[in-house]
C-alpha cells in the first residue's frame, strides 16, 4: 500500500480518513488531502495502539487499519475469557460474535481456539472512491461476518481480476443485478455491496428493511450480484494508470479526447465498450459507430472487434446460462430513468414490473434511446430469454457521479432491489 504523509493527496487518503472517522479519530471532510486534521488524527491512532506516533502511514499502520477496513479481528480464547468481555473490547456484541462463529458454545469456550471478532462498524465503504481492492476486502469482511453468505467468482476480467458474485438467499425464484460495466459509472458498486450489506444484517436479525420481511425473501427467492462487471476500467478512473501496467502505452493512445482518464474512460482496459459487446444488435451498433467515426478502441462506445470478444461479457454471459434467472438489473448512470425494452420485444409482465419499479424509485420508464439501443447486457438477456430486463440510470449529472450523491441513489433504489426477487 502507498505511504501516506503530510501532503499526500488521493484516494488512498480518501480511505485513510474515512476509516480514522469511522473509527472515532476525527480527521473531519474526506477530501483526499492528507493536511494537519488527518496528520493529528494518524499520530492519535498510532499512539493509541503502540505505534510509532510520527504520523506517516506506512506499512506496520497500514496493517493495522487494515482489520478496520475489512471489519473484523480474529482472537484466540484465553482463560477468563467470555464473550460479553471479548465483545466489549471490540465496540460490539455477542449476537454478531455468534453469528460470526457458528456452533460456537459461549458457556463452553475453548482456550486456544480462534474466532472471528466483527468490529461494531459497518464493512462496506460508500465515501470514497470504490476500487476492486476496497471492495475485495470487504467482501472478505462480509463473508467473515456472515459464512453462510454465497462468495464466488463468474469470471475473470482481462488483467484477471476476479467477477465476485454474491447471493442473497436460498429460495428457488432467482434474479440477477450487475454493476458497472461502465469504469466511469463505479458508484453503483458500493450500492450493490451497501445493499448487500443491509440485506445480510436484517436477515440474521429477523428484521424488516422498509416494511419488507427480510427472512421471507430469503426463503423464496435467490439473489445473485455481481457488484463490479469492470474492475480494470475503475481502477483506471480512480487510480490512474501507471507505466508497469501491460496496457499503459495502449491507453495512452487510445485515449485522444484531450480530457484525463478519470473524466472520459467507460471501456475496459482493452478499450472495449463492454456494454455494446453483447450479441444483440452488435451489428446495429457497430454501424452507429462508424457514423461516430469510431474505429477502434478507446474510452467509449467501441463494441470490440466480435460480440464477447471481452472476458468480461463473456462471464456475464456464462454465468446468465448457468442460472434460471426470472429477470435482470443492470446498473448504470446517470439520469434517473429505466430502460426495459429491446427492439419489439416484450417479455410478459415487463412494462407492469418497470412501472412499479418506477413507482418505487421515482425513475422515469422510458424507451431506450436509439444510441444505447443495442448490444447491452439487457438487450441480450431480453432477447435471449423473452424475459424482464432493465437498465437503470442512476443519479444526475456527468459520470463519474460524485459520492456525495450516494445516499440518495441508494434511498431511491434500495426498495427496487427488496422488490425484484417478489414482484
Amino acid at each position: 500500500m502507498e505511504i501516506l504523509r503530510f501532503g499526500s493527496t488521493g484516494n488512498n487518503v480518501k480511505l485513510l480518513q474515512s476509516i480514522l472517522n469511522k473509527i472515532g479519530y476525527n480527521v473531519g471532510a474526506i477530501d483526499g488531502i492528507f493536511g494537519s486534521n488527518t496528520q493529528r488524527a494518524v499520530i492519535n491512532f498510532q499512539q493509541d495502539n503502540n505505534l510509532n506516533p510520527d504520523g506517516i502511514v506506512g506499512e506496520n499502520t497500514w496493517n493495522l487499519l487494515d482489520y478496520f477496513i475489512r471489519g473484523y479481528d480474529t482472537y484466540i480464547i484465553k482463560l477468563g475469557d467470555t464473550l460479553y468481555n471479548i465483545a466489549r473490547r471490540y465496540y460490539t456484541n455477542v449476537d454478531e460474535i455468534m453469528v460470526a462463529n457458528p456452533g460456537i458454545d459461549p458457556n463452553n469456550l475453548i482456550i486456544g481456539s480462534q474466532i472471528t471478532v466483527p468490529y461494531g462498524i459497518d464493512v462496506v465503504l460508500t465515501d470514497v472512491g470504490y476500487t476492486y481492492e476496497i471492495m475485495e476486502k470487504n467482501i472478505d469482511g462480509l463473508k467473515a461476518r456472515y459464512p453462510f453468505l454465497e462468495v464466488g467468482d463468474s469470471g475473470r476480467s482481462v488483467l484477471g481480476r476476479n467477477l465476485y458474485y454474491l447471493r442473497l438467499g436460498r429460495g428457488p425464484r432467482k434474479v440477477f443485478y450487475n454493476a458497472t460495466h461502465h469504469a466511469l459509472e463505479w458508484l453503483n458498486s458500493p450500492l450493490m455491496m451497501k445493499f448487500t450489506e443491509n440485506f445480510l444484517k436484517a436477515y440474521v436479525t429477523g428484521g424488516f428493511i422498509r416494511g419488507y420481511n427480510i427472512q421471507e425473501i430469503w426463503e423464496s427467492s435467490s439473489i445473485y450480484i455481481v457488484p463490479m462487471v469492470n474492475p480494470d476500467g475503475v481502477d483506471i478512473v480512480i487510480n490512474g494508470i501507471s507505466p508497469e501496467n501491460p496496457f499503459y502505452e495502449n491507453i495512452i493512445e487510445w485515449n485522444d479526447t484531450g480530457e484525463p482518464l478519470s473524466q472520459v474512460w467507460n471501456a475496459n482496459i482493452r478499450g472495449v465498450d463492454l456494454n455494446r459487446n453483447y450479441p444483440a444488435g452488435w451489428d446495429e451498433a457497430k454501424a452507429q459507430e462508424l457514423e461516430l467515426g469510431i474505429t477502434g478502441p478507446g474510452p467509449t462506445r467501441y463494441g470490440g472487434p466480435a460480440p464477447l470478444s471481452e472476458p468480461e461479457t463473456r462471464a456475464m454471459v456464462d454465468f446468465t446460462r448457468e442460472h434460471d434467472f426470472s429477470l435482470t438489473l443492470a446498473y448504470h448512470s446517470q439520469g434517473r430513468v429505466i430502460y426495459w425494452q429491446y427492439r419489439d420485444i416484450i417479455p410478459p409482465n415487463a412494462r407492469t414490473i418497470g412501472e412499479i419499479f418506477s413507482i418505487a424509485s421515482g425513475y422515469s420508464l422510458e424507451d431506450t434511446p436509439e444510441v444505447a439501443a443495442y448490444a447491452g447486457y439487457k438487450d441480450w438477456f431480453i432477447e435471449e430469454y423473452g424475459r424482464p430486463g432493465y437498465t437503470f440510470e442512476t443519479g444526475l449529472g456527468q459520470n463519474p457521479l460524485p459520492i456525495s450523491q450516494f445516499n440518495r441513489i441508494y434511498d431511491s433504489n434500495e426498495e427496487v432491489l427488496l422488490l425484484a426477487p417478489i414482484v
